[in-house]
């Protein structure tokens, strides 16, 4: 089983096409109080901890700490809260949305005014942008949006789709539920052009592309200017959910590959086609985000 590559030129190098993203993993410091937010702030529920999900745990490679795991999920998707035994660096205080260590969790809701209300009467949150939930222009799509981290620095984003935008899933009947699944991962880049060419060599698609900027969009970061350029990823699947591109004009500061069991960790598990002689491996995009590529083959759990 492969360990997390040390060499940054070879982490980067991918090894086989992406299928689908089969779930998120969040690197926590109190796996009970993270498991307790996501489920009363956001309507996540606990699930078993599958098989596969322990082998992750295994992949990270010999001399890691342990670790400890809990897998939620919000629709059909799936979010792994991973706890590591001896933590390292914590969330940066001073994190801004174009720093490229930036990453974001979409949750797609049914109503955003009701949802930020529920949101707004749970403890433990900090508010990334200003003036609550953002209505972007119809020339970018129309969506409304709201940024805010976790009672650990995460970003997390909600996020609503006018009819015609957003994956269909997002208009089928729900139930009245307010928080409806997890659209997207989004990853604050330096270039596109260079990121687009690794996740296309990786097998993802580009499926949207906006150049998002003004007021909204700054209100929406929290900065001070906003224009950003984004471009939507798609896996082989056409289920399940994507990525996104964030490249900032001008980008904030570099991660440098930050270690897997920092407080800011995030990383995507995919499942691929086969893998050469090993069965997960993890990679790391030009910016240092992390992925997890699992082989689908032969019958093999996802």
């Amino acid at each position: 089983m492969s360990s997390l590559l040390s060499d940054p030129n070879e982490m980067r190098r991918p090894v086989a096409r992406a299928c689908r993203i089969v779930r998120f993993n969040r690197v926590v410091p109190d796996l009970h109080r993270a498991e307790a937010f996501y489920r009363d702030a956001l309507g996540f529920r606990t699930i078993p901890l599958e098989p596969m999900d322990l082998l992750t745990l295994e992949a990270v490679g010999p001399g890691r700490p342990a670790a400890d795991a809990i897998a939620m999920r919000l629709g059909q998707e799936t979010l792994a809260l991973v706890r590591f035994e001896t933590p390292g660096l914590r969330y940066p205080p001073d994190s801004r949305s174009n720093d490229l260590w930036f990453q974001h969790l979409a949750v797609v809701v049914g109503d955003m005014d009701a949802a930020y209300a529920h949101l707004a009467c749970q403890s433990g949150w900090q508010p990334i942008g200003n003036g609550g939930p953002q209505q972007l222009p119809p020339s970018v799509g129309g969506v409304r949006a709201f940024k805010f981290r976790d009672p650990f620095g995460h970003p997390l984003e909600l996020i609503w789709f006018p009819p015609g935008q957003g994956r269909p899933v997002w208009h089928e009947s729900h139930d009245g539920a307010l928080f409806l699944g997890i659209d997207h991962s989004a990853l604050s880049i330096r270039s596109t052009f260079e990121s687009q060419t690794f996740y296309r060599s990786l097998g993802l698609r580009v499926s949207s592309r906006s150049f998002n900027h003004g007021a909204e969009q700054a209100n929406l970061d929290g900065l001070n200017e906003a224009r950003v350029r984004v471009t939507g990823l798609r896996p082989e699947s056409d289920g399940g959910p994507g990525l996104e591109l964030l490249e900032y004009q001008p980008p904030g500061r570099g991660s440098s590959g930050l270690d897997l069991n920092n407080m800011v960790t995030d990383w995507v598990t995919l499942t691929a086609g086969v893998l050469p002689d090993e069965p997960i491996r993890m990679i790391r995009d030009p910016d240092g985000h992390l992925l997890m590529s699992i082989d689908q083959s032969a019958g093999r759990p996802a």
